[in-house]
């Protein structure tokens, strides 16, 4: 009888040992800069009230959101009438009441409301939990995946911006990632949208200049024809798109295009602001003006930043920006933040692709005991537990097996060193511990294996 090999859903993954050690050196470190930066950890639950979720994300996010049918029988209290109208919409308020979170944004505004009272603005807050999305499962993009988010909520400060551009440059040096953070601001938009006196039309301006890079100029001046512009409007944007050099060039192009937008020139005044902050705290990566990024205008009101890896083909990987009203659709209007977050998975697949993980992401045990027997054993449990209050990762191979069968186990395992204890070492109160990377062996006193292995 043929065996019938269980499968997960589309869009989700499993992930081995060794792939969530990669896994953890990513949470890890991103855990640890958001700390050193003085963010605090929180958590929300899995699944949101719908009330809660519906309606924040535009009528296509609302289509993407995994709804939960109510526990028991769901159906009992809906009229029969509605269940032959089949209408989805008035069906899903009767037999659905909580949906799994499609973000760690919305259910964050929940939680500043809800605790209001308790938190002390501005409030710095970091979550690393997964996300779910009905999306179509592709190359880079799942239904189940981690966000790791942080905030700074309470402050118009520009120095938060400073903060997270270099806690961007500062994550993915440590990783050894190669990007280009890329930076706007939705006040130049906006300008550039006045200037060319299309201020109406902002959002479809942004959609076609976003695809400079992948279509060209020649097309992107055809999609803003095909979506109303006049000849006038797409002319008085070519010298804008055609801006170039470093930042400060780039800036100085604009200050004459916008002087005559105060939105813009706000937005410019902040840019300019901001990179003579940046100044004082050197970057590693590069930091550009790119007048095309402009994620999520209906969300973002200042500084966006985006960053793309430079030596791998796979979109962004982390990205942000500053919002002024984060906490107004609950009922809590004007608390303006800012915030960015890591796309995990996508981190993953750069790390991967590049071999860029650290021989220590691959196994936290630096040494197996192989079991020669009951007294060996019983003896090397002994070290086993000096060592792990030492703080070291170890094991013993549970079964007294074949001599060649234990050491290809610690072999598959990648562990640095294996550990024996034979007659010949009980008798001498010492460990023989191999190195399996040179294959040389010695034999060592516990305090020795200690100093040896904490390095």
């Amino acid at each position: 009888m043929a065996v019938t090999i269980p499968s997960i859903p589309k869009g989700t993954r499993d992930f081995l040992p060794e792939e969530m050690a990669r896994r953890n050196y990513i949470f890890d470190t991103i855990r640890e800069v958001y700390s050193l930066y003085g963010f605090m950890q929180i958590e929300t639950p899995a699944m949101e009230n719908l009330s809660t979720l519906m309606g924040k994300y535009g009528e296509e996010g609302d289509k993407l959101l995994f709804k939960i049918l109510n526990s028991g029988d769901f159906l009992s209290k809906v009229p029969q009438d509605e269940l032959s109208a089949a209408s989805s919409g008035k069906l899903l308020r009767k037999i659905s009441e909580k949906g799994l979170r499609y973000d760690l944004t919305v259910p964050f505004a929940r939680f500043v409301v809800q605790y209001r009272d308790k938190l002390k603005f501005p409030f710095r807050r970091y979550q690393i939990q997964p996300v779910w999305r009905a999306d179509r499962p592709q190359k880079g993009r799942y239904r189940e995946f981690f966000q790791c988010d942080a905030d700074m909520v309470g402050s118009d400060s520009l120095l938060c911006e400073v903060d997270f551009v270099n806690i961007l440059d500062e994550v993915f040096s440590r990783l050894g990632i190669r990007v280009d953070i890329r930076i706007n601001n939705r006040k130049i938009l906006a300008g550039m949208a006045e200037a060319v006196g299309a201020e109406d039309k902002i959002t479809d301006m942004t959609t076609a200049i976003d695809k400079l890079d992948k279509i060209g100029l020649e097309n992107v001046n055809a999609e803003l024809e095909e979506k109303g512009f006049s000849k006038e409007s797409i002319a008085k944007l070519q010298p804008i798109l055609a801006l170039s050099g470093d930042n400060t060039e780039k800036m100085d192009g604009l200050r004459q295009v916008l002087s005559a937008s105060e939105t813009g020139t706000k937005g410019l005044e902040e840019m300019r602001t901001l990179f003579g902050l940046l100044k004082n705290t050197p970057l590693v990566n590069n930091l550009t003006l790119d007048l095309t990024l402009a994620r999520g205008l209906n969300y973002y009101t200042g500084t966006i930043l985006e960053v793309r890896a430079l030596d791998v083909q796979i979109g962004s990987i982390a990205g942000g920006g500053r919002y002024d009203n984060l906490t107004g659709v609950f009922g809590m209007p004007g608390l303006s933040g800012v915030g960015i977050s890591f796309g995990a998975d996508r981190i993953y697949d750069v790390l991967n692709q590049l071999d860029l993980y650290p021989s220590d992401a691959q196994s936290k045990v630096r040494i197996i005991f192989l079991n020669l027997g009951e007294k060996e054993a019983a003896v090397s449990m002994g070290y086993l537990q000096q060592l792990r209050k030492a703080g070291i990762a170890c094991e013993i191979y549970p079964d007294a097996a074949k001599f060649k069968k234990q050491m290809s186990y610690c072999n598959d395992r990648n562990v640095p060193f294996v550990g024996i204890v034979g007659e010949s070492e009980l008798a001498e109160n010492v460990v023989s511990v191999k190195n399996m990377a040179t294959g040389e062996q010695q034999k060592l006193g516990i305090g020795q294996i200690t100093d040896l292995l904490s390095v």
